[in-house]
């Protein structure tokens, strides 16, 4: 790569994902921020939204064909499911070579996209400038369950609870905050998007239970693996550990992680790996920033990685 920096655009940047991207470019040697997209917040100072970031940038309102028509080197969207076709299509069309690099669920099914979840996804990788970024909960889902994938002899069920950041910023029960108060409010229990994600992606079928309780960011799962023989606990940890040797943000912990623990880190936590008497049924908690590893981080990941510059450039690790 040049020494010169690489432009780069956010579009929807109004939301809690879009101002930790932000503040990881602002901190990146190999970025500038070119623009922001934000219709809400049109005209307004990044400096005064975005704690930590300096400059005198303002968010701009800009159409599809106005993000393709500044020519910036690197697009990501972080809009609402739903909402990232027509951006694509406008860069398709104007720049193709610009790396896209897509939040929402709308390409995480599409053969032509990189799905982008670089510890089980990295060696798949073939140059791709279509990168789709994974769910928050399908992360901590897929990466408690792979290392025992090849052992599975029913489906995993996976009982998930997410901070009310993960509920986006526009106005609902699920980030309501008086609403959640005292609260545990569950949702989707069946056919969620993540569930259909991490079957999809880890190739075997996943139960997913997801739910919202009162606090602002970070996601804890816990997942229920049964397998087709007996295995002992120090074997499954050997297994986490060999699967993620070398994993600059997995962390192996003998005890389960704490949600508490993990807000504002770029890394996810995964331990536990509690096993029944007949040694057949291994329970493993994953936790991780929804906000973080579960979306800002993991995009500046593959960013990097498109960008031929370290993974792990611009990421605070632990």
């Amino acid at each position: 790569m040049s020494t010169s920096k690489q432009r780069i655009g956010i579009v929807g940047a109004r939301g809690h994902t879009g101002a930790e991207l932000i503040r990881l470019v602002a901190a990146h040697p190999a970025l500038e921020l070119a623009f922001v997209s934000s219709r809400e917040l049109d005209g307004q100072r990044v400096a005064d939204q975005v704690e930590g970031f300096v400059g005198e940038l303002r968010y701009v309102s800009l159409d599809p064909a106005a993000v393709a028509a500044q020519g910036a080197d690197v697009v990501v969207l972080a809009l609402p499911n739903g909402k990232a076709a027509p951006y694509v299509e406008a860069i398709d069309k104007a720049k193709p070579e610009t790396l896209i690099v897509d939040l929402s669920a709308d390409y995480r099914f599409d053969e032509r996209w990189y799905y982008g979840l670089p510890e089980l996804t990295r060696e798949r990788w073939r140059g791709e400038k279509r990168i789709s970024n994974p769910g928050c909960y399908a992360t901590a889902v897929q990466l408690s369950i792979a290392p025992l994938k090849d052992l599975l002899a029913a489906p995993p069920v996976s009982f998930g609870v997410s901070g009310y950041s993960g509920a986006g910023t526009t106005p609902s029960d699920r980030n309501d905050p008086e609403k959640l108060r005292d609260n545990l409010m569950p949702y989707s229990l069946t056919g969620h998007m993540h569930e259909k994600e991490a079957s999809r992606h880890l190739g075997v079928p996943v139960e997913f239970m997801p739910h919202v309780a009162p606090h602002f960011r970070g996601l804890t799962v816990t997942t229920n693996l049964y397998l087709v023989r007996p295995i002992k606990r120090e074997d499954v940890i050997a297994r986490f550990h060999g699967a993620y040797e070398g994993e600059k943000l997995v962390r192996v912990l003998d005890e389960a992680p704490w949600v508490s623990q993990i807000a504002h880190q770029h890394h996810v936590e995964i331990g536990g790996f509690a096993v029944s008497a007949d040694g057949k049924r291994v329970v493993v908690v994953a936790t991780l920033d929804n906000l973080l590893k579960g979306a800002a981080t993991q995009a500046m990941q593959n960013i990097n990685r498109a960008l031929g510059v370290d993974e792990y450039t611009a990421i605070p690790r632990p």
